[in-house]
């Protein structure tokens, strides 16, 4: 068996037009802030990735950089001030924040309505209960992709790998709304290896290079790699894709699985935000 490849560049290019025309017919001008704390060479290229794909919708971005040594004071009210601009449609702050600013009080300033990411705990608590207003963009990618391929979730037996609130527990709530039986493993699982090899669907996401092996993937699974790790110089993900790919039924790849479909559902979760904001306007 050799797997399918679960293309997510090519899909996310496919969404992206597909929102550049939705955009362009809706009268709208959706605005992206992004907010971005210091200098570290990865999340400088996140946000410009973000900004591209703006450009490339028709979505208007506009960004915010403040210091490394910034304090949570000065995070939280640049975000205070974005959520009182009218034309700013959508928030992100770029994660991780340096070590002395708190995360929680950042995202908890976050006005929900303009919550893009998925963060605020009154976002995850809409998703927790299978009704999500804007659900986290690496999750929700995931399931657009899963949906891309036709792969059938209802009924699956999906494990996710890692509790994170921004994959882990997100992906497990959308899994289990859309009727898959979840499992969530972790450091301290038991048998780690055994619970891996009952998935059908199997959803890494622990940030460890090759972390799974063939052993750990029952022979028909579909597996998705959210990670993103260095070694030997090269870009690789949680899941060692030469032997794994030749057990699953599909697989992401790393890159151009996981990252791209992250970028496309961002971008429509900022035009539904200008939707529903112009709703509430007219309202």
């Amino acid at each position: 068996m050799v797997a399918t490849i679960l293309d997510g560049k090519a899909t996310s290019e496919k969404r992206l037009e597909a929102l550049r025309e939705a955009i362009a017919g809706s009268g709208l001008h959706p605005k992206l802030a992004t907010v971005i704390v210091g200098n570290d060479p990865a999340s400088q290229m996140y946000v410009r990735m973000k900004h591209k794909a703006c450009e490339k919708v028709g979505i208007t971005s506009v960004g915010v950089e403040l210091p490394a040594d910034a304090t949570t004071r000065t995070v939280v009210d640049r975000v205070r001030a974005l959520n009182r601009d009218g034309s700013v449609d959508g928030i992100l702050v770029q994660l991780p924040l340096p070590t002395q600013v708190d995360t929680g009080r950042v995202i908890n300033a976050i006005s929900p309505e303009k919550d893009v990411d998925g963060y605020h705990p009154e976002n995850m608590g809409h998703l927790f209960l299978g009704k999500p207003r804007f659900s986290s963009c690496t999750p929700a990618g995931i399931m657009t992709l899963l949906s891309e391929y036709q792969i059938p979730v209802a009924g699956a037996r999906a494990v996710v790998t890692g509790r994170s609130i921004d994959v882990g527990r997100p992906m497990a709530a959308l899994l289990l709304n859309a009727d898959a039986t979840v499992t969530i493993c972790h450091s301290k699982t038991k048998d780690l290896a055994e619970e891996l090899k009952r998935a059908d669907i199997l959803v890494s996401a622990v940030g460890k290079p090759h972390f799974i092996t063939g052993e750990m993937v029952k022979e028909g699974a579909v597996v998705i790699d959210v990670g993103i790790n260095q070694l030997e110089g090269k870009l690789v993900g949680d899941v060692d894709f030469d032997a794994v790919k030749e057990i699953a039924s599909a697989i992401t790849p790393v890159p151009g699985g996981v990252g791209p479909m992250t970028i496309a559902t961002l971008m429509e979760n900022t035009f539904r935000s200008a939707q529903e904001r112009a709703c509430d306007r007219v309202l």
